[in-house]
């Protein structure tokens, strides 16, 4: 009698992964793309409780992280998780500064001197839109007056404060302001957010964007400085890492297989992959200005983008020592 010979198959080992669920994602949430040897748990959350628990908190394996929270955790020493190269969320800001109608504004030069509103200091788009405010039209972040707290609701706290230094002006709000009421009440002149106010989106007229076109500001922009801000990246959580070294270059090709079919998908013209119905024409005037792998994962194809941050940051005051591309991403992925 012949001796039965059994096959085991070793069961994967599951890993929490807090993330949005986005084009180029939903191939990982939905199997379509995978780590060999995982399996990963989707946590489709809020993105603030995705960074306060995860990057804050470390309650996730892989999360997906702020990038300028990340660059100032890196520079103190004191960050949970590993960044690998996959720009998950990426937008460009330039609509996303609001001026109060009646101040006076009408070019960015008209910011020098003037308050600004921002619920959190650090925030990426906050950087970046500031960073774009100096490079491009010469308005330095230390000739405003920041002033911080909730767009509408009051009590915002900054996730990791930040002591900025005596050459700029801050101001917290008090118990039960908002910036929005500040704005009404002729206290504030602008706000820097990466939602816009509810008041705009209703319809106020009391509020409008510095831009009056920003889509043909931030193509001139993508232009002269080949600059598609990033906005959120992918962290593995330490331990894990050191658990297994492999897992960081296994989970970034599975993130770079979800990027590539979302990218095919919109080239699928007789697919509706969203409900927009002139998506074809969408996805042709963005690859005349940007070429048609204009979001691109990996530390060298980023890596102009990646250094201007670490200069905005600390220009800024975010943080107070130079950073580079080889600090946050140590990692020899790409």
């Amino acid at each position: 009698m012949e001796n039965a010979t059994t096959t085991t198959t070793a069961t994967p080992k599951t890993l929490s992964f807090a993330c949005g669920v986005y084009d180029r994602t939903w191939p990982l949430a939905a199997s379509v793309a995978s780590v060999p040897g995982y399996e990963l748990a989707w946590k489709h959350l809020p993105t603030e409780e995705i960074f306060l628990r995860g990057m804050l908190g470390g309650e996730f394996e892989i999360a997906e992280m702020s990038m300028s929270s990340y660059l100032l955790q890196c520079a103190r020493g004191d960050n949970l998780y590993q960044a690998i190269p996959a720009f998950v969320s990426r937008k460009f800001r330039h609509g996303s500064i609001y001026v109060r109608a009646d101040a006076g504004i009408n070019t960015p030069e008209d910011l020098r001197g003037r308050k600004i509103g921002v619920p959190e200091y650090q925030l990426t788009a906050n950087v970046w839109a500031r960073g774009l405010l100096s490079d491009e039209y010469g308005v330095r972040s230390n000739e405003i007056h920041w002033v911080i707290g909730g767009v509408e609701e009051p009590g915002r706290d900054e996730k990791i404060p930040v002591q900025l230094p005596e050459s700029f002006q801050s101001t917290r709000l008090e118990p039960g302001e908002t910036l929005w009421g500040m704005m009404t009440a002729a206290r504030l002149d602008a706000i820097i957010a990466p939602r816009a106010p509810r008041a705009f989106v209703e319809g106020d007229t009391r509020i409008r964007r510095l831009f009056a076109d920003p889509v043909a500001a931030e193509k001139a922009y993508y232009k002269k400085t080949r600059l598609f801000p990033l906005m959120h990246v992918v962290g593995i959580r330490k331990d894990v890492i050191a658990d297994d070294p492999a897992l960081a270059a296994g989970l970034l090709t599975a993130l770079e297989a979800g990027r590539r079919h979302a990218l095919n998908r919109l080239h699928q013209s007789n697919v509706d992959t969203t409900m927009l119905p002139w998506l074809e024409a969408h996805v042709r005037e963005t690859e005349e200005v940007m070429g048609r792998d204009y979001w691109p994962y990996g530390t060298e194809a980023n890596r102009h983008a990646i250094e201007t941050l670490c200069r905005y940051a600390l220009e800024q005051g975010v943080i107070t020592k130079h950073m580079t591309v080889e600090d946050l991403f140590p990692l020899r992925l790409s």
